[in-house]
């Protein structure tokens, strides 16, 4: 054994080593001292280090797809290790995925010079590998992000980012620095959200030691495409109350909350409709006539009513049925919905045979000219089994001061009169 001196295990390592990096982190540059096989052509002789982080790092594991420009803001952390530090990554390199162990030895006290080893281990250790993650991938593949939190001491560590590398990365950031940084990565809507349930004394006054706390929105993923995520805060259950660790982890909940989105558009849209006509019920012209006075008084814009009711329509239910007089009102709305459909007018059915429109954008001048159009469309409709009918109609314009049991009372009214006046017309009020 004594023959395997320093000098001999040297030599044996520097040999049998793929690349060796000597990096200045302070000024931005590494010089390669060795590099074989694939490094030969990845590796310059000399160049950026900050160019060297991305390549290694900001990738998708498994792709050569790189990771937002969005995120490149963290490259200067990645880039400063404590310690000893050993990860293997995957590289897609000339379309080929390679497995890389990478080994750093700091050589200066301030953690601005390293030493980089790198090694290509061989295809039945990528195997290997590849089986491992995907048994991780099936019980934690929705988890993005996750890092341990020291509120006392101001600290983010153990980072690991897993659509790079299922290894924690060996560098720390202030967690004050790192949610302002972060924050730009949620949706505008949502950052308020995020910078309350995120703050160090939010955090600190709402858990207890052992409880959870989580949080839907939306955030830009590392391909830069907003998807939904989970943001779950759990506090390190010890017996010291001034304790404040916290583990933070991003779920990928994305596909799921889409899928509930759609259930519950469906719902509301049910919720929303008349069963019959499937124009909005009741409750939901009501709301729209609310919404209407809202907008008009925060935009000025003009607002105007209509209010339809079928003349006669009594008799067709007698004479015919109900069945019949349940296709005539599906026939009466689609030659109106026809007749609307270029406007933003929302259309309802207030009950029976009576129908509200709010016509936005629209004065009196043109909801006046709008109806007669109605009017005389509904008179020219052959109806199934009924024949010809006709429908008197009430307007109002939307003024200052009015509020929903005004307008409807005048377009009722004004509905009212058109009855009284022998039907087939149109009143205003």
């Amino acid at each position: 054994m004594t023959e395997y001196t320093k000098e001999y295990v040297s030599d044996l390592l520097f040999n049998e080593i793929d690349a060796i990096l000597i990096v200045d982190a302070k000024n931005d540059s590494y010089h390669t001292i060795k590099k074989e096989g694939l490094f030969e052509r990845f590796l310059e002789a000399d160049g950026s280090y900050k160019n060297l982080v991305e390549k290694l790092w900001f990738h998708f594991s498994d792709k050569s797809d790189k990771i937002a420009d969005d995120y490149h803001v963290f490259i200067p952390m990645i880039g400063q290790f404590k310690g000893k530090y050993v990860d293997r990554i995957k590289l897609s390199f000339e379309d080929k995925i390679h497995l890389i162990q990478i080994s750093i030895y700091p050589l200066d006290e301030d953690g601005n010079n390293y030493m980089f080893i790198l090694d290509e281990l061989d295809n039945s250790e990528y195997l290997r590998e590849f089986l491992t993650d995907r048994k991780i991938d099936t019980i934690q593949s929705t988890f993005l992000f996750s890092m341990y939190v020291d509120l006392i001491k101001d600290i983010a560590y153990s980072i690991n980012v897993t659509e790079i590398s299922s290894n924690p990365q060996n560098y720390d950031v202030k967690y004050t620095t790192w949610r302002m940084m972060i924050v730009n990565m949620i949706w505008p809507e949502d950052q308020k959200l995020f910078l309350e349930r995120t703050d160090p004394e939010y955090l600190k006054k709402n858990l207890v030691p052992g409880r959870t706390t989580s949080f839907d929105c939306q955030m830009k993923n590392l391909k830069g495409v907003f998807i939904w995520v989970k943001l779950i805060f759990s506090r390190a259950n010890t017996t010291n109350e001034d304790d404040f660790r916290f583990v933070f982890m991003v779920q990928n909940i994305h596909e799921n909350s889409i899928k509930l989105f759609d259930t519950l558009k469906k719902y509301e849209e049910l919720a929303s409709k008349d069963a019959l006509t499937s124009i909005f019920n009741h409750g939901r012209i009501e709301t729209e006539i609310n919404n209407s006075i809202e907008l008009f008084n925060s935009t000025g814009k003009p607002v105007s009513y209509m209010m339809i009711d079928i003349d006669y329509f009594k008799t067709v239910n007698d004479r015919f049925g109900h069945s019949t007089g349940d296709i005539v009102l599906k026939q009466f709305v689609d030659a109106i919905v026809s007749l609307i459909k270029d406007y933003d007018i929302k259309i309802g059915r207030w009950g029976g045979e009576e129908f509200v429109c709010v016509c936005y954008d629209m004065n009196m001048e043109k909801t006046k000219f709008l109806a007669k159009l109605l009017k005389d469309l509904i008179a020219d409709v052959e109806f199934e089994k009924v024949g010809n009918l006709t429908c008197s109609i009430g307007l109002t314009e939307l003024k200052k001061g009015d509020s929903t049991s005004i307008v409807f009372d005048r377009v009722d009214q004004a509905m009212y009169e058109a009855k009284q006046s022998g039907r087939n017309c149109i009143i205003i009020k």
